[in-house]
């Protein structure tokens, strides 16, 4: 009999990666800024989520939003953080570089899942921007890293299923393949069947809901980020839309 699938839930926060436990996920990814598609969250956070739960913690390392060729001093921060999140007990940490032509930098990344150890390392959806992700395939299974977080190269892992299908198939057991982009509980049993994964990632828009700030008094006329309202409201992941989704799988 086959194992139940294992379900990943992206989170930026204690109330959520909680939520996310108590909904059925076995693991979170823990980031900051999601709107930026998540950065390397504070050691703090990465402390008191730690403590709040005891599923999989997987903490993301990326040291700015935009696209993923790092600078020198980018890549000794990412190597800073790496020790950070070990020493605060993650069970893994998630990253990706790319070269500046596209394709993986093999090199570095390498040097990232080596300094890792004996954290498992997952390849995020940089894997999704390079021209070639067979090719990609191989490269990443090349710097040692445990699994590719994809969506087969589409906005949507249901718009890339022949593509999830062949990468499961080429990866065999040499590498993990973690589907991800727009899996929601309408669709995550269909994505699993076509394309035969064993993981699927959620990202936190997919189960939360919007919390509106309890505070009284409000300035409208000063905006402190760049999107309008954020001041006042606030998303937190929904325990009971994990657990929908965990009981589809």
């Amino acid at each position: 009999m086959h194992k139940k699938p294992l379900l990943e839930i992206c989170v930026d926060s204690a109330e959520s990666a909680i939520a996310a436990q108590h909904g059925g996920a076995n693991r979170v990814e823990l980031c900051s800024d999601l709107l930026e598609g998540g950065v390397t969250p504070s050691a703090g956070m990465i402390a008191v989520v730690r403590k709040e739960i005891s599923i999989g913690l997987h903490v993301m390392i990326r040291p700015r939003g935009g696209n993923f060729p790092y600078s020198s001093s980018e890549f000794e921060a990412m190597k800073h953080d790496l020790e950070v999140a070990r020493n605060l007990r993650a069970d893994g940490v998630v990253l990706g570089i790319l070269n500046h032509d596209g394709n993986i930098d093999v090199t570095r990344t390498r040097e990232l899942v080596e300094r890792a150890r004996p954290l498992a390392v997952t390849f995020h959806r940089a894997f999704d921007m390079v021209p070639n992700l067979t090719q990609s395939l191989e490269d990443v299974i090349g710097t040692g890293a445990y699994r590719i977080l994809t969506s087969g190269g589409e906005a949507k892992a249901e718009d890339a299923l022949e593509t999830l299908a062949t990468l499961v198939e080429k990866a065999g057991t040499r590498i993990t393949i973690l589907a991800g982009g727009g899996i929601r509980d309408h669709n995550v049993k269909r994505i699993i069947e076509v394309t035969g994964v064993r993981e699927v990632h959620v990202g936190q828009s997919g189960v939360e809901v919007a919390v509106a700030s309890a505070v009284s008094h409000r300035n409208e006329r000063i905006r402190i980020g760049a999107i309008e309202g954020r001041e006042y409201q606030r998303s937190f992941v929904s325990e009971e839309r994990v657990r929908k989704l965990a009981e589809n799988l």
